[in-house]
């Protein structure tokens, strides 16, 4: 995995951005390289290159080599993208990202990226304590840095920091006035992860029954969880699920009451694919059969008549 601390150029993702770079990479491959970029896409410059970052580092876009030249990569949209945002064979999940579950579902790509490692991964995957300060948050990346040889400028490393604040933080204060699509403001400040002391010195991640995660997108994220870690069994502890690095239990700051309804869900959901056991006062999860996530999601998404 490579460690990216920019590239953002300091913009948390807006609204319409995900699907602009998606649709525009789907109509061209070579959008962002080509001279009209600013044109086509009707954003600035740097706004360009934050737009390309978000959808590489969110998994709506992939990298895959030109054959016959290794060195030249092209963008594509990726399956889930292609779901969720592009008209395929069928109508799309969700085009405009209206959905909560949708966001829920972007903030579990973007930290679980298998490929491209950011703060927010180390934030929600690594990062244990419930209040924090920025200065500690930076501390926090900054040493997990260090301990693998990857180098970062402090400024630079402050300024990222910041930016993913500001991906789950309003940047005003008091009620909103303007429509959500016309604001600065990044969408997955609907999901209230993270919230700020009266003062504003410190943040807190809101641990606890996150009631707009549908459970469809929890199994998604559990199966991604026990590809990752237990690809070679199909046992997994509620501790594991709940603490364990890029957990869904961490992703989604749940409690442990919230993390077992999910799972008992997650069963039903299944019919029994993946079931909850307790035995001598250790509860365990069984993924007793394989289970398509995807369909999953499309059945929640667009659920028949």
């Amino acid at each position: 995995m490579k460690f990216r601390f920019s590239g953002h150029q300091t913009f948390a993702f807006r609204y319409g951005w995900l699907e602009k770079g998606v649709k525009a990479v789907a109509a061209s491959s070579d959008i962002f390289s080509a001279e009209d970029a600013i044109v086509q896409l009707g954003v600035g410059k740097n706004m360009v290159e934050s737009i390309r970052h978000w959808c590489s580092v969110t998994q709506m876009l992939e990298e895959s080599p030109v054959a016959g030249n290794e060195k030249k990569r092209v963008l594509s949209p990726s399956l889930l993208a292609k779901r969720l945002l592009l008209k395929e064979k069928s109508n799309p999940w969700d085009p405009f990202l209206e959905n909560d579950a949708s966001l829920w579902l972007i903030h579990w790509l973007l930290i679980s990226n298998p490929i491209i490692g950011t703060s927010w991964q180390l934030a929600f995957g690594h990062f244990h304590r419930p209040d924090f300060s920025k200065r500690e948050l930076v501390d926090f990346v900054k040493a997990h840095a260090d301990k693998n040889s990857v180098r970062v400028n402090d400024s630079s490393l402050a300024r990222d920091i910041d930016c993913l604040l500001r991906t789950y933080l309003p940047v005003r204060n008091g009620a909103r006035t303007e429509a959500p699509e016309e604001t600065f403001d990044c969408p997955l400040q609907e999901l209230g992860l993270i919230q700020t002391s009266p003062d504003g010195e410190f943040c807190r991640f809101a641990i606890g029954p996150k009631p707009t995660l549908p459970a469809p997108v929890f199994v998604f994220a559990l199966d991604e969880f026990f590809n990752r870690t237990k690809a070679d069994r199909n046992t997994l502890s509620v501790q594991e699920c709940l603490y364990g690095v890029q957990s869904p239990g961490q992703a989604f700051k749940l409690d442990e009451n919230s993390l077992v309804d999910y799972i008992e869900s997650t069963e039903e959901l299944t019919n029994g694919a993946i079931t909850l056991d307790e035995t001598a006062g250790l509860k365990q999860i069984y993924r007793r059969s394989k289970i398509d996530p995807l369909r999953l999601l499309h059945s929640y998404y667009q659920p028949k008549a």
